[in-house]
């Protein structure tokens, strides 16, 4: 019998995390024929490599390495790329995931050559087409033949938008598939960096990267005030995107902030730390031993939520709301008030306790795998 061929799409950081559960699943059926392509979207050591290694992903079959660009130039060049991959590959089954530009083109590409396309994380919606992700979700959603859901909210936006019940898969979250991977080997292999000497002293975890808090240098400087008033309660660690590092340098503010010298017993009250992106396996070391974080990340979101971690979320708007139903985030914005209210909670051990989301089970690679074995008549 000939072996379905599935391409799975990997471009940017949180590509990784959502997508190396289903490699793993789907090496366990000689049923599939699995290639991996790395788009290059993300491409240096600190945004890709690491993550190949602290997630046991195979190297990429194909690497595109587009690069950074605009957004039209860098869609381009995948499409163009990936055009070539399929013709020389023929797969019937392109895997995307998430709602950067990687997830848009690949899914395009696959869908005018008629293969057909399989999204994880379908349905997310924020409401807010300013935010070029939201874009991406809703094309990539319009043109898949699988959509893969991680929450009830993703169901409801799919049927509103006229998507066909029979194409809708609540299959959970495979970014919690990750986490719950490496989180069970924090304590059994030996870490370098950070958490080699990992501090006593509380802190706070901030990471902030899309463009309507860093593009925007007056709401950059916003942040950074946010950030100064949380570290009078506890040092804050933020991990900077280099996006967001190349904003502090035109804002002209990096050399206030101090550099991270690779110690955590140094770590006190009253500063922010610049932290460089970390592997995955430092970051979740750091995630899972902090009071608290102040992010505009949606994947972060989902983790600190899993991890029953306080979660202040600097964005007008969530397309993840399962973390705010059931979960520990909550959506402040900018609003200085409520976020002075959610830091005193956080630090006096008074935030509100959530609960694990349906189906955030470490299984949902499971699930789609189960899924596609039967639509390809593989049982």
């Amino acid at each position: 019998m000939k072996k379905v061929c599935i391409v799975s799409v990997v471009g940017a950081r949180p590509n990784f995390m959502k997508i190396a559960p289903v490699l793993r699943e789907l090496s366990k059926h000689n049923r599939f024929q699995s290639c991996l392509l790395h788009t290059g979207q993300h491409y240096d050591e600190s945004m890709s490599r690491v993550f190949f290694r602290d997630l046991g992903m195979p190297n990429p079959d194909f690497n595109l390495d587009v690069g950074s660009a605009s957004h039209a130039v860098q869609t381009a060049e995948i499409m163009k790329g990936f055009e070539q991959v399929c013709d020389r590959v023929r797969p019937d089954l392109v895997i995307v995931a998430g709602d950067v530009n990687s997830t848009l083109a690949c899914s395009l590409t696959a869908a005018k050559l008629q293969i057909l396309v399989a999204h994880i994380e379908a349905g997310l919606r924020s409401f807010d087409r300013s935010m070029p992700e939201e874009i991406n979700r809703i094309v990539t959603d319009s043109v898949s033949d699988l959509l893969f859901t991680t929450e009830e909210s993703g169901n409801r936006n799919l049927r509103r938008e006229g998507i066909a019940e029979e194409k809708i898969y609540f299959a959970g979250n495979t970014m919690i598939d990750s986490l719950v991977f490496c989180h069970r080997m924090l304590d059994e292999i030996p870490l370098d960096g950070l958490l080699s000497c990992i501090t006593q002293c509380p802190y706070f975890i901030a990471t902030i990267h899309r463009p309507s808090n860093v593009d925007n240098l007056e709401k950059l400087s916003e942040v950074l005030q946010i950030l100064q008033s949380a570290s009078q309660l506890a040092a804050v660690l933020f991990v900077t995107h280099p996006r967001t590092r190349d904003r502090l340098q035109r804002l002209g503010t990096v050399n206030n902030l101090t550099e991270l010298d690779g110690n955590l017993q140094n770590i006190q009250s009253g500063f922010i730390y610049l932290v460089p992106p970390l592997p995955y396996m430092e970051f979740l070391g750091l995630l899972s031993r902090c009071k608290g974080v102040l992010t505009d990340s949606g994947g972060i979101q989902e983790e600190t939520t899993f991890l029953n971690i306080p979660c202040l979320t600097l964005r007008e708007n969530t397309e993840r709301p399962i973390t705010v139903e059931l979960g520990s985030n909550e959506i402040v914005g900018l609003d200085k008030k409520k976020i002075a209210s959610g830091l005193s909670c956080i630090i006096t051990d008074r935030w509100k306790k959530g609960t694990t989301p349906p189906l955030w089970d470490g299984r949902a690679a499971e699930r789609i795998v189960k899924t596609l074995m039967n639509a390809f008549g593989a049982e």
